[in-house]
């Protein structure tokens, strides 16, 4: 059965693609007043603040992960784009803990310290491509080419395919609008059915010739007895691509969006000690991704939350409001790279739903940046950049399409 999308947009009304970049005017407004509200358009109940957020994300004896009603949008109502089989994240423990077992099987911390030089390598031959350039869109030369080169590789896919793998993520993470819904499906069904199409012969070729990549890991996983299909794993697959590929190129195109526009002193500064570096990764994930949102269903009555909750009432948690709660976080709405604890931040969720892969994001984050600022010292904004005409809408909210940046050696 298919579920249904719920209208994200109905909720936060936001009134341009500059507010949803920037909502922390919407946050700062629900924190205080409506921590806990009910949209009645969209028949949810909504949740900031952090200590709630966080009871919602983990107690999945009272909000569970089934549901028939979602803000998610990822994937396609076509077979090719649905989770099936074994590999379905969309459950509680503890049918939950075979899927993501066999899943984490590919992202272990061997896993990531084997994957760093390859990585690396990768970051060097990019800054390479751009290190004579006066002006760069670190956009696309830098923060969504990393992400996409090096999901594609650990995947174990021709890297000269990257641009197809781009254009499928793009179209599977697109949220559904209000309006040209039909288009927007019709866009995610035939970048599931391309990529389907694609990537099955080559795991079926992959069980013969296994290498050291992730879906030879996904191959050989096994827990209680059970092993993925090839079917599975192209699902599983989908999956890892989009949440590589989309998360680390929005945390990227932020960061350095921040550098330019919300404290201009911050790159120098780590260039100068980039023993900040993690810090500010984390405070990145904390105050500019900032569009982290998850929903559960109510599973039984419960007034955990200090309002009446029925089964089959749709709560939406947002994370990022969460990342701005003042009970947490000192000055929440300043950008602060010295915070001692911002590595609380729930962008990852929490509890048996928690990232698998931010371990991923944030190595890739860390190694892209730092060894950026090695070839650059300096970075300037080019005259003109206008925020609101480079903005498009992701699973991540809005995101960056283009950010010019002058460099220099």
């Amino acid at each position: 059965m298919n579920q249904e999308i719920i209208s994200l947009d109905e909720i936060t009304q936001f009134q341009s693609p500059t507010e949803e970049f920037n909502p922390y005017e919407w946050y700062k407004h629900k924190l205080q007043h409506e921590p806990v509200s009910y949209h009645e358009a969209t028949d949810t109940w909504n949740v900031f603040r952090y200590n709630d957020v966080k009871r919602v994300l983990s107690d999945y004896e009272h909000f569970t992960s089934v549901r028939t009603r979602t803000t998610i949008s990822v994937g396609a109502d076509n077979d090719e784009g649905k989770h099936m089989g074994k590999f379905n994240l969309m459950t509680d423990p503890p049918d939950h803990r075979k899927s993501r077992s066999l899943l984490a099987t590919a992202f272990t911390p061997r896993s990531l310290k084997l994957w760093e030089p390859r990585i690396q390598k990768t970051v060097n031959e990019l800054i390479a491509k751009i290190s004579e350039a006066e002006v760069i869109d670190v956009v696309k030369d830098f923060a969504t080419a990393l992400p996409t080169i090096v999901i594609s590789d650990l995947l174990g896919v021709p890297s000269q395919d990257r641009n197809l793998f781009q254009q499928w993520v793009n179209d599977l993470f697109l949220p559904i609008p209000k309006e040209n819904t039909e288009d927007v499906q019709a866009l995610k069904r035939r970048a599931a059915k391309e990529y389907y199409n694609y990537l099955y012969p080559h795991i079926v070729n992959k069980r013969a010739r296994p290498s050291d990549d992730i879906i030879s890991d996904l191959i050989k996983a096994e827990v209680d007895g059970e092993q993925l299909s090839d079917d599975e794993i192209v699902r599983a697959t989908m999956f890892i691509l989009g949440a590589g590929i989309e998360t680390t190129s929005h945390l990227l195109a932020s960061t350095f969006y921040s550098f330019l526009y919300d404290n201009d002193q911050i790159y120098a500064e780590i260039q100068a000690n980039q023993a900040l570096l993690p810090n500010t990764v984390e405070e990145m994930l904390r105050y500019r991704f900032n569009i982290a949102k998850m929903d559960r269903t109510v599973k039984q009555d419960n007034n955990l939350l200090g309002v009446d909750l029925k089964k089959g009432d749709v709560v939406v948690v947002w994370m990022s409001a969460a990342n701005m709660d003042e009970e947490v976080f000192d000055n929440p709405f300043t950008l602060d790279i010295h915070r001692p604890n911002n590595k609380q931040h729930l962008t990852f969720g929490n509890g048996p739903h928690f990232c698998l892969g931010a371990p991923l994001a944030r190595l890739e984050a860390t190694l892209g940046i730092g060894l950026f600022m090695d070839t650059f010292s300096k970075i300037e904004p080019v005259p003109g950049f206008k925020l609101e005409d480079n903005l498009t809408p992701s699973a991540a909210g809005q995101t960056l399409s283009t950010l010019p940046v002058r460099v220099y050696k």
